[in-house]
Order: C-alpha cells, then structure tokens, then sequence
C-alpha cells in the first residue's frame, strides 16, 4: 500500500489552457482553478494563462507545452454546449481523446476540464452553482497526479503506447 500523495501545489509549475469559446465559462473555470491551486501553495507565478480560440485547439497547446519540459501539470479548462448539429459531438470527442494522446504521449499530467453540457444552465451549474467549480477540481486532479507519476515506475521500452496513441 502506498502512502497518500501529497496536496500541496507548493514548488510545483502549472500551465492552464482556456478556451475563448463561451469566454465567460471559462473565466469562471479559471478562476475557481487558480484560486484551488494558490490555497494549496502555489506561487501565482508558477501558473501561466494560455488562451486558444475553442475546445477544438486546447489540445495541440496542451501537447506542445506538456512536452516542453516547462510544466509539472497542465489543466484544460473550456466548455462545448450542445446545439442542434453533430458539430458538439465531434468537438467532444476531439478534444477528449487529444487531451487523453497528449498526456500519455508527453508523460505529463494533463487534467481535463472541460465541460461538455447540453445547455448553458448547466454549464453555469458547474462553474460554481449546484455542482461546484470543475475548475477547482481539475486544478486538484493535475496537482495530485503532478505528485503522483514521479513516484510510479518509470515505463519501459517495451510498453506499449496507451490507446489510441500511435508509436
């Protein structure tokens, strides 16, 4: 049995990615996320902004500042709001599986969260109403595993790429 991982942001490098799209979910989901990791130690300093235009590119900014070596998480933050197309369901799962291929490929912790509702009620809901600031809980999700993977065992040569990773 291990011991428990530490909650502390203290010493540790955090990049949040944002969406523009739905600009103001998204300012409430950074704000409930850097207020989480400030309470837990860390240092304004060590957590920058970077904003991509919609949920769409979060991933490709994730990817690049993951493998930057710069960062000991990255937090996504964004919301996709279904509308009357199927344009939601492949925005969805584009930005799932990127952020997913991202962070197994980098070894870096890449939290997500991003809200995926079907209305902005319930967006709203989730950026500090009824369930909270998912902000926040991605922000102590990437500081857990930011803990986390230094203490796992290393992966070795012949492991095989998570899914939907190409070697």
């Amino acid at each position: 049995m291990s011991a428990p991982i530490s909650r502390s942001a203290s010493g540790l490098r955090f990049a949040v990615v944002a969406s523009r799209f739905n600009h103001l979910i998204s300012t409430r989901l950074i704000e409930g996320c850097v207020e989480e990791l400030i309470a837990r130690g860390a240092d304004a300093d060590a957590i920058a902004l970077y904003w991509v235009p919609g949920a769409f590119e979060i991933p490709l900014a994730a990817s690049r500042i993951a493998a930057s070596g710069e960062v000991d998480a990255v937090i996504t933050l964004g919301s996709v709001i279904r509308g009357g197309t199927p344009h939601f369901d492949y925005v969805c799962r584009a930005v799932t599986d990127g952020v997913r291929e991202a962070s197994v490929a980098s070894g870096v912790p890449i939290a997500f969260g991003v809200l995926t509702t079907d209305d902005i009620a319930q967006a709203w809901d989730r950026v500090g109403g009824a369930h909270g600031n998912k902000g926040a809980e991605a922000a102590l999700a990437a500081l857990e595993m930011a803990r986390l993977v230094p203490t796992l065992p290393p992966a070795s040569p012949s492991t095989p790429p998570g899914p939907g990773v190409r070697s």
